[in-house]
Parts: C-alpha cells; structure tokens; sequence
C-alpha cells in the first residue's frame, strides 16, 4: 500500500474534501489547507513527501507559495493545480521546479499515477544518493575488499594532483567510472567532464573532434566548431581506448599536452587551453610501444600517474555487493517489483569468472531482472542464463568497428582464461592442455594483461 505525507493547498472546499478522502484511502498521511498563508504554516511545522497546490488562493498564488517554499529550502516534490491558468503562471511553476501542472476538474485516477510515479522517482533517488555515499568515492564504485579499498585511496591521491593518469584494466572493469570519480574529486569538479571513444572515430575525423575545425575547412565543414579541449578547458578530458588512436594523431596529442595549446582544423589562430587529461586502455602499452604502435613519448607523457583497475576474478568477495547493488537498479529501470537473490544464487554468481568483468555481472543481473518470473532468483536461473551468456560468447566474436586485431586479442584471451581456470591456475599442467610452451604461455599472458592470474 502506498505510504507518504501530503500537503493539499486549495480553497475549494469539495476538493480538499474529496482529495483528502481519496488520498487516505490510498494510504497516504494527508494535512490540507485553504489559504497561502495556512498552508505555508504547515510547511514550516511539517515535513512532507509531496505537496499539491492550487494556483489561484484567496490571499495569494501557489505559485508564489512554491516559490517560497524552494526559498526556505523546503525540496519536497510539488504538483500545481488550476481551472484557468495561464501560460505564464505554468512557466513559471516548472522554472521553480513544479513536477506536473493539472487542470481542474481533477482525474483522480490520473492524479493517484501521477503522485505514485513522483514518489517512486524521490524513493528511488534517495536510494541511489544513499548508494553512492555508502559506496565512497565514485557512484558505481562497489565492493569492500582489499582491491578496491586501494582503488579509492589511489583515485583520491590521483584528484588531488594535476598530472595526467591512465588508467589499465580489461575491459569492463570500470576505467570510465573511475575517470569520473577522479573529475568528481578534483579542483576541477565545477569544470565540465568531455570523453572521446578514441578507437570508435574515425582516423580522419578525430583531429576535428579534438581540436574543432574551421568553416570551409574540409567538405562538410560548413561552420565553425570547438573540438573536445576547448569545451573541457577549466575541466577534464577523458580520452578513453587512447592504445588505438592512429600514430600520427598520437603526435599532434603530444604537442597539445606539453603546450597547451592547439590550432583548429584549417585554422591558424593560437587556442590556449587549461585541461587535464585522464587517458584509459585496456591495451598492453608497453608492447605497444615496442611494436612501434604506440609513440614512446606519449607514452611517457601519458604514464605520469598509472591506475590498474582489478578484474572482477580477483576480487571474487565484492560480487554479492555488485550484484545486489546491480539488482536494485535493473528492477527499478525494468519496473519490477523488488526482487532478491538467494544464497545459492550469489554462490552461482561467484564461482563464475566473469571474462567481460563487471559490465558482464551488470548485464547478467539485468537479464535475470527480465526473465525469471518469480520475485526470487536462484541458482537454476543462475546457471541457464550463464550457459546463454556462454553459448553467445562462443558464437557472437564479431563485433562491427572493433579492430580485427582487438577482437582476437579478446577471444584468446577468454581461451586462456577458461583453461587456467579449469586446471586451477596450474600454469605447467595448463600449457600441456594447450600444446604450449610454458614460457611461451607466460609471455601470452603477459601480453594479454594477465599477469595477476
């Protein structure tokens, strides 16, 4: 049954009559009022979830009474109420931030979803807000063990600092979570937060989308434009996938990072920028660099503060957090009722390796949200929707606009993954299995970034 305190501001008496009859009914705690100045009175005495106000009063306006109460700091949700209002009276109500605008006379089913709709979205918030808090620096940073407690305290160093970070991990781990929550932590957390996929634009317009273009620069160019630095500059830009950016934008970065400064595409007017920059990959740079794919210099000045962030397999205790975490969010984005996993559940959960780390447990909770039909998860449901997730990874390799050479870096890795796991991280009697060399295996590993398994 619904559940909440409202406050009703109107002088006809048959509505408050009748608002105040329904309302309690439902469930709902109901004070009412027939005048701006009674009803401001119960504000101040009062704390309540939503607040319905009348438009027109006998000694004022509700608007004017919203707006007050948004004064005070009073931040409860409020829905206005009118027979004849006028298209400046809406305006304003919405700027002063009215969640819905009624006319009279009143649908009380319609107005019933429309309180219920509000009140689930205010729950919902308060229980992401006290998620976030829980959680510590970076909303979706979860987990309480050793690994992430060490994240935390790095990402509070590193936003403390002016010097460019990257940050390595597979894929999946959350390398875009934790640039956020370093802007979030930093001086410059009031300047905006711009990212670029660097491996998902085209070589020949990255340079456009980083620096901006002239008109007339190239076809298509038909007006001016600020690239990604500008619109970060007094903030922080995330280049993310910056391992596959093409070499020779990998110079023109260089310079901009150690000047400061750029020209626009076609242009020849100097642009001073004031940004820092949170690169990410999940490449192995280091060989990177020995291929010649990646510049040695860049990588230098890329490298100044690296992060590793964890795989989920070795940090095996914060997936009943994530999942739970992760479970609470899919039911209220796919607008299920709470549901629960149980014990055997999470043990299912937890036994798996989970190759696509956290973003494959956000999206294996989701998929369970979706499919089972009982309010409670189990192990069984568990199980099949991991043998789906598995028979689609064996079959589904090809993604369109991944490079070829990332795809099979993916897959091989999946393969040694699965095959050390199932002989128990016996590297020796895993290279058997495989027809490998040890030492061959190991620099496989290493190259693959699995050097902690």
């Amino acid at each position: 049954m619904p559940s909440g305190h409202i406050l009703v501001v109107d002088d006809e008496v048959s509505i408050l009559s009748t608002l105040k009859t329904t309302l309690s009914i439902e469930g709902y705690g109901v004070d009412v009022a027939d005048r701006v100045a009674t009803g401001w009175e119960r504000i101040q005495r009062g704390s309540y979830d939503l607040a319905l106000f009348d438009v027109a009063l006998p000694d004022g306006d509700g608007v004017g009474l919203l707006e007050r109460a948004r004064q005070e700091g009073h931040d409860m949700p409020v829905i206005m109420m009118s027979g004849h209002a006028t298209i400046d009276a809406a305006i304003r109500a919405t700027r002063l931030g009215a969640t819905d605008f009624l006319e009279k006379p009143l649908s009380t089913d319609r107005l019933l979803v429309i309180i219920d709709n509000t009140l689930r979205l205010v729950r919902a918030e308060a229980e992401a807000q006290e998620l976030r808090t829980r959680t510590g620096v970076g909303s979706e940073l979860i987990g309480s063990s050793a690994a992430m407690d060490k994240l935390r305290e790095q990402i509070a160093r590193a936003a403390r600092a002016k010097a460019t970070v990257v940050i390595r991990g597979e894929r999946g781990t959350g390398k875009e979570l934790v640039a956020r929550a370093i802007h979030r932590a930093s001086p410059r957390a009031e300047g905006p937060l711009e990212k670029i996929n660097c491996a998902a634009v085209p070589g020949e317009l990255i340079e456009s989308e980083l620096f901006g273009h002239e008109a007339g620069a190239f076809t298509g160019a038909t007006k001016q434009r600020r690239g990604k630095f500008e619109r970060a500059s007094g903030g922080t830009l995330f280049l993310d996938e910056v391992g596959d950016m093409p070499l020779a934008m990998q110079a023109k970065l260089l310079r901009v990072l150690q000047e400061q400064e750029l020209e626009r595409v076609g242009g020849n007017e100097t642009i001073k920028i004031d940004v820092r920059v949170v690169a990410a990959t999940n490449r192995n740079l280091e060989q990177a660099v020995q291929e010649d794919a990646f510049r040695a210099d860049l990588y230098d000045r890329l490298n100044v503060l690296p992060l590793f962030l964890p795989p989920l397999r070795n940090r095996r205790e914060d997936i009943p957090e994530l999942a739970r975490a992760f479970l609470l969010l899919a039911c209220r984005n796919n607008d299920r009722p709470e549901m629960t996993l149980t014990d055997r559940a999470v043990s299912a959960l937890s036994g798996y390796s989970f190759p696509g780390n956290v973003r494959e447990l956000r999206n294996l909770i989701e998929r369970l949200v979706i499919l089972t039909p009982d309010d409670n998860i189990d192990e069984s449901d568990v199980e099949t929707s991991l043998g789906t997730a598995l028979g689609a990874r064996s079959t589904g390799l090809y993604r369109p606009g991944v490079p070829y050479k990332v795809m099979v870096e993916e897959a091989e890795r999946s393969i040694l993954e699965a095959a050390i796991a199932a002989h128990d991280g016996q590297m020796a009697a895993t290279a058997r299995a495989l027809g490998l060399e040890r030492s061959h295996l190991y620099k496989k590993c290493k190259s693959l970034g699995l050097r902690e398994s």
